[in-house]
């Protein structure tokens, strides 16, 4: 007879306690013990409660490997009838044993309704280090129970695949949104909608009458930066420094040799360079910058309200002074075809003709941004690596351990986004230029194309040759972030992985990678991305490369009509306003933008880990010099940003979400 005694740690959350009986079973060395009821007088397990309780077992089980967790609901009916909530949130349990040191079994799952939960000790283990039998069984079930749970589905030809669930009541309870977070969710998007309803713009089908009339939209969430953006928007230098720190931060490259098919001359740009420079002195500078949307050339668009609408492909030309001075652009072409029907804009052109030209490139930008850098790399690439690790790795693996915070709530905002963002008639397909079947061919395009290098941010940085430009805060900011991301997980790797060979034997983590390679990638080995890896240095750029994407990459580009002219000297302040989107598809896609670039509460900035998967003292100490590292870069970036007119503030630290979810 070995009396134990059990401590339970109830979640915080809304409808986190259960009215059901648990009890438990310890699994040791020597046997398992009968179910173990965790019982006394009063009502357990509410929400936020710590509580304890004694276990006697009838026999020595030996040393304690497993804790199985028994759930069902009560002899007699609960007091609120079938209204009562059964899904209980357990955080943890602690078992202290008669001799020896106290043993803590992390939990973090809701279990709904009645069944059974093994849990392991939380010592993190790779697959190798379990020689025991009933262990390796575990890691196996546990497996098995969750490719059951989690499949994988094809959403559209050459999509990367996703979980296989059509709408989020669907889901698991352990992915879904909390009741608090999904009321916030929900009335940040009713409020939205009735203010635009009240001004009478969200039904409206016509065109603005004016840009001032426009700011009445922008009006019902105003903030600093949007007032910013409204005074200066017209300015060169500001539509030059949103390639570098605005939403679509990543497709700017240092130009060397002009491509044939942008015809630029000396003579459209001198008044711009000034005497006795040449583009070919300035190409061989160092100082010209291209950013070129050639992958919406005959992309497919939409109809709204019955009108067509139109897509350019453009090619910008930017400068940067070698002696300082802000980054401007020097020339726009809307198409890939030069010829008389697509001239190339200047900044000395007449006002309204630059102005249009340049709103075109910021429409293509849009495209670029919301199909490829915003849903594809930021959403649904996350929702791969978020997939693959629940069916792949085991609680108890060190890689789940430090994965697992930054999946929290992907799988939820990705299948809403596939009920009422990307669904055939909803918001992309009534209100964006290209629609479900544009954003589509672009994915295909861009997956086509996709490589492992450009998801790992200093290769990314190099492979452009943007490693000098001024003023360029999100490979500033983005750089420090990746450098402590990679300390803190080539930390991780070393405490569980003393040799490339215990990388090469761990069958688990090579099936997560195998799982992301054909399921992400699907399969493309031109994509650069591992199937396989076999050192630890492998590792360690793979899981940061993971990481980033899922915490600051999404949060960096998720934050913040009429054909293109094909003739200068024809545009005018009226006919700029008639190239804009409709009234309604701009209330539409506006009221999207504003729900999905803010958390609706509950947040974890990255770095903060208040579910304790990792109970040994050396990933702890990691994990304290990891928030360290982003407190400090947190502090720096705040005092450069008191001395900018418009601060660059996505990848402060504090405001980075842990992961993607929303």
């Amino acid at each position: 007879m070995a009396k134990f005694r059990v401590r339970v740690s109830t979640g915080e959350a809304c409808g986190a306690g259960t009215w059901d009986k648990v009890s438990v079973s310890i699994v040791g060395t020597q046997g398992e013990s009968p179910p173990l009821p965790l019982d006394h007088l009063g009502k357990e397990f509410t929400a936020g409660a710590e509580e304890d309780f004694e276990v006697t077992l009838p026999e020595d089980v030996g040393r304690v490997l497993l804790l199985r967790v028994h759930k069902a609901p009560p002899p007699l009916p609960r007091p609120l009838g079938p209204l009562a909530p059964d899904a209980w949130f357990c955080r943890w349990f602690r078992l202290e044993p008669p001799l020896g040191s106290p043993l803590l079994f992390p939990c973090y799952q809701w279990l709904e309704g009645a069944g059974t939960l093994v849990l392991r000790e939380g010592a993190a283990k790779v697959s190798w280090a379990d020689d025991l039998p009933v262990l390796e069984r575990q890691r196996q079930e546990e497996l098995q129970a969750k490719q059951k749970m989690y499949w994988w589905k094809t959403y559209l030809p050459g999509w990367p695949h996703c979980l296989d669930e059509e709408t989020v009541k669907d889901l698991d309870l352990n992915v879904k949104y909390p009741v608090v977070k999904k009321t916030k969710f929900s009335l940040k998007l009713g409020s939205g909608v009735a203010e635009l309803k009240l001004k009478g713009l969200l039904d409206r089908t016509g065109l603005w009458r004016s840009l001032r009339e426009m700011k009445r939209m922008l009006n019902f969430r105003s903030s600093p930066v949007g007032e910013y953006v409204y005074k200066h928007w017209q300015e060169d230098s500001f539509f030059a420094s949103q390639f570098l720190n605005g939403l679509n931060p990543v497709l700017i490259r240092r130009c060397r040799l002009l491509p044939k098919n942008f015809p630029v001359t000396d003579a459209m740009v001198a008044p711009m360079l000034g005497p006795g420079n040449s583009l070919q002195a300035e190409l061989e500078k160092g100082s010209l910058f291209l950013v070129d949307h050639g992958i919406l050339s005959s992309i497919q668009t939409n109809v709204i309200n019955g009108r067509p609408q139109f897509s350019a492909a453009p090619m910008t030309l930017l400068y940067q002074h070698p002696r300082g001075g802000p980054l401007l652009p020097l020339a726009i072409q809307l198409s890939q075809t030069p010829g008389p029907n697509s001239p190339i804009f200047l900044p000395s052109d007449e006002k309204w003709d630059w102005l249009l030209a340049k709103t075109w490139v910021r429409n293509a930008e849009f495209s670029v941004h919301e199909a490829i850098t915003h849903l594809l790399h930021a959403h649904l690439l996350p929702e791969v690596f978020s997939l693959a690790t629940l069916r792949q790795l085991p609680q108890c693996h060190p890689l789940f351990k430090l994965l697992i915070p930054h999946t929290r709530y992907t799988l939820y905002i990705n299948t809403l986004a596939r009920e009422l963002l990307i669904a055939p008639g909803k918001v992309v397909d009534r209100s964006t230029g290209l629609g479900i079947g544009g954003f589509s061919e672009l994915i295909q395009r861009n997956m086509e194309q996709l490589n492992y290098s450009v998801l790992c941010l200093p290769e990314d940085i190099r492979d452009r040759g943007v490693e000098d430009i001024p003023g360029y805060y999100y490979r500033d900011d983005g750089l420090r972030v990746w450098e402590a991301v990679e300390q803190f997980v080539s930390e991780i790797i070393s405490i569980y992985y003393p040799s490339d060979e215990s990388v090469q034997d761990d069958q688990e983590l090579q099936a997560w990678v195998r799982d992301i390679f054909s399921n992400g990638f699907l399969g493309r080995e031109s994509s650069g991305m591992p199937s396989s890896l076999d050192t630890r240095e492998a590792l360690i750029r793979y899981t940061t490369m993971v990481i980033f994407t899922c915490s600051a990459k999404h949060t960096a580009v998720s934050s913040g009509q009429l054909p293109p002219p094909t003739a200068k000297g024809q545009a005018r302040p009226e006919g700029f306003v008639a190239t804009l989107p409709p009234v309604n598809a701009t209330c539409d896609i506006i009221i999207a933008l504003w729900l999905l670039s803010k958390e609706p509460g509950d947040r974890r900035p990255l770095g903060i880990y208040p579910d304790e998967y990792f109970t040994e003292e050396a990933p702890r100490r990691s994990i304290a010099t990891f928030q360290s590292h982003l407190a400090q870069i947190s502090r720096d970036i705040r005092k450069r940003n008191q001395d900018l007119k418009l601060p660059y503030t996505y990848l402060d630290p504090p405001l980075i979400e842990n992961s993607v979810s929303i």
